[in-house]
């Protein structure tokens, strides 16, 4: 590993969360990073200690190799939150329609979303992005970065088709 790599690492590490192009550039040149970012992935990979870099949300994140999960879990004993079964409809109804509104949801859904729908803004799972251009111009809502995250996708454009989608995203 080189000091390139280890600076990178290192920023990873302070992170906590996926760091974007644009934010690891103040480090150098984009194309030196995107080369140091690969030779750190290998270099990972030749050198297991326990971590990998991951490509998620637009950005890279350090997470646990897989190999040591089973470890860390025995250990921390993680318990991570919790999301209903109706709030993982709407949240596929949103991530599968998006811009879309709360009578649109509801439409989809058949049932009121109104609960459901603050916890997700409150879990920074599904924001607001716009108004519709229609009487009462209502919100318009759509996922975010903390989606991609929690689901470990780099872009919506991961989603899988809609024939099995939301039947994967409800088993979490």
């Amino acid at each position: 590993m080189n000091a390139a790599q280890a600076q990178l690492l290192a920023v990873l590490f302070a992170a906590g969360r996926p760091v974007g192009l644009a934010e690891l550039s103040s480090l150098a040149p984009e194309e030196s990073i995107l080369r140091e970012l690969a030779g750190l992935q290998h270099w990972l990979l030749q050198h297991p200690i326990g971590v990998q870099i991951e490509r998620v949300a637009g950005g890279w994140r350090l997470v646990v190799h897989p190999s040591y999960l089973d470890a860390v879990e025995r250990v921390l004993r993680p318990n991570p939150p919790r999301l209903s079964r109706a709030a993982l409809e709407v949240l596929a109804i949103v991530a599968y329609q998006q811009p879309i509104t709360r009578a649109e949801l509801e439409a989809v859904r058949g049932r009121s979303v109104d609960g459901v729908l603050e916890g997700l803004l409150e879990r920074e799972l599904i924001r607001v992005v716009g108004e519709k251009e229609a009487i009462g111009r209502p919100k318009l809502y759509g996922t975010t970065e903390r989606f991609l995250e929690v689901f470990g996708l780099e872009s919506l454009k991961e989603l899988p088709p809609l024939e099995e989608g939301p039947v994967l995203l409800l088993r979490g």
